[in-house]
């Protein structure tokens, strides 16, 4: 790709020719990525191997069970998660195979021979339903169901939980980090500080995915189509005799692109001057400069006067060194002249707040006739227990304005929501009746798989990035603030609130 395309992303700026350009290299590397693909079907917690081999073991392998995938909270107290993972949830269910290498081990823990036969003979015949990538998400609804033999649908867990809790964190860390930039562009810079290459990787992807412009991630363009992003570092710079000469050689090799580190001495006496000397002297196309260190606020206006004074007011100003959406949205307010930022280890890793508690519960199972018996986790803690059941979950928006006002989960065989008014439990306030109405419902999970088939088409990452900004275009701004958002609405129809009330008054005894 062009350099030129680097500091169009910097700047904002990404024309149909550009979006094109990412999407042909996107194309042009799909079938290494594809060959390029692991085997991580053991990647499993233990226990999903032990129960298998005992469910087997007692005739239950073709016992139809229903699982829910869904998180207790929102990290950092926020107003809103996104959904994120998806596509790499159903790589893993298409490369779904056990190996000889696989069986000798098993065998070797003293597994039984038939269930390593079951195994070897392995074909994935679930149906799955799940939010798209990109969707704003709340806790205690269901973010994935899982229906099939009980095996299969228990085997999946660690994997779906793995990719669904670290992309769909680190989705909603950029998110907010993006919003708190205000337009301006965010590159996700974080690749060194990421906990493995797997995750600098995927991490890469659902930044993008929250809405920054790029990555420094290099593979991730190829992988993926994710602009690629980065000038120099301070080595660059310390290389040569003076630091004038270290920009001159880097302005000559990249005219369209020159975007100069302006702190390895001193910002304002030297690094600037030197800037501006070179940019009046080879006159590149595109320039900018980059601050890591220092009081941004403080540098970044009296860098900005001096570029401005030197007749370079379109030279840009990027920020990185250790940021995060709270600072962000406080050197901003102080009135910092900030181009576009560079964002690392707090958003890489959400150092805030690192866990996304995403949980993976039996809900249900069907008996001999197919009917759907519902089964519930009962826990001291109020938060554990879970909502029994095969269910669905709708989004309500109201028809005035456009915006959602609250999440409907019901039970599978209850009439989807119309015009009728609805009169439901508020699950996230105090446990009261509401009446719902001047509403329109939307559901809110797509079928993945049927029977083991892949009957949905995945979308690009630029389709999903579209459809989180419509989401997030819909969403009060007092469920996105940093601190004390509005809490978003989580109601239950009565029926399955009824039930599950039903369901904690008989707790199941000897």
């Amino acid at each position: 790709m062009p350099v030129s395309l680097e500091l169009a992303a910097l700047s904002g700026i990404m024309d149909e020719r550009m979006e094109s350009v990412i999407l042909a290299v996107f194309l042009r590397f799909k079938e290494v990525r594809e060959m390029k693909r692991e085997n991580l079907t053991m990647l499993v917690d233990f226990y999903e191997m032990t129960m298998g081999n005992g469910y087997f073991m007692q005739g239950l392998e073709d016992k139809i069970a229903y699982f829910d995938m869904f998180f207790r909270k929102i990290p950092e107290n926020g107003g809103v998660a996104l959904a994120a993972g998806l596509e790499q949830f159903v790589d893993y269910i298409k490369d779904l195979k056990f190996t000889e290498d696989d069986l000798d081990f098993l065998r070797k823990k003293g597994f039984n021979e038939g269930f390593l036969d079951y195994l070897r003979n392995f074909k994935f015949k679930c149906d799955v339903w799940a939010i798209p990538e990109g969707t704003p998400i709340f806790p205690g609804e269901p973010v994935m169901t899982v229906r099939g033999p009980v095996i299969q649908a228990q085997f999946i867990e660690t994997m779906a939980l793995l990719i669904f809790n670290h992309q769909s964190l680190i989705a909603t860390k950029s998110s907010r980090i993006v919003r708190a930039a205000q337009g301006r562009p965010v590159m996700e810079f974080g690749s060194r500080r990421a906990h493995g290459a797997s995750a600098a990787i995927m991490g890469a992807r659902a930044a993008y995915i929250g809405g920054c412009a790029g990555t420094a991630c290099a593979n991730c363009e190829p992988d993926y189509g994710i602009p690629a992003l980065g000038t120099m570092a301070h080595s660059w710079v310390q290389l040569f005799d003076t630091e004038y000469e270290a920009f001159y050689k880097y302005a000559q090799i990249y005219p369209d692109n020159c975007v100069l580190l302006v702190d390895t001495y001193d910002t304002i006496k030297s690094g600037v001057p030197n800037a501006i000397r070179v940019f009046d002297e080879l006159k590149p196309t595109k320039k900018g400069i980059r601050i890591d260190s220092g009081d941004i606020t403080y540098l970044t206006k009296k860098v900005r006067k001096m570029l401005d004074d030197a007749g370079h007011p379109d030279c840009t100003i990027t920020i990185s060194n250790s940021l995060d959406e709270y600072l962000i949205k406080d050197i901003l307010l102080q009135g910092a002249c900030i181009d576009s930022f560079g964002v690392g280890e707090r958003l890489i890793t959400s150092r805030a707040e690192p866990v996304f508690g995403g949980v993976y519960k039996l809900c249900a199972t069907e008996d001999e006739k197919g009917n759907v018996i519902p089964k519930i986790k009962i826990s001291n803690n109020v938060e554990k227990v879970t909502n029994p059941g095969y269910k669905k979950v709708y989004r309500l928006y109201d028809k005035d304005s456009g915006y959602a006002f609250g999440d409907y989960l019901c039970l599978a065989d209850e009439p989807e929501p119309g015009e009728e008014d609805l009169k439901a439990v508020n699950t996230t306030a105090a446990q009261h009746y509401k009446n719902l109405y001047n509403y329109v419902a939307k559901p809110l999970q797509q079928q993945i798989f049927k029977g083991g088939e892949l009957v949905y088409e995945l979308p690009t990452l630029q389709q999903i990035r579209a459809h989180r900004e419509d989401c997030l275009a819909h969403t009060w701004e007092e469920c996105l603030r940093f601190e004390n958002p509005h809490i978003y609405n989580v109601y239950l129809s009565t029926k399955l609130w009824n039930l599950r009330n039903q369901m904690l008054g008989n707790v199941p005894k000897e």
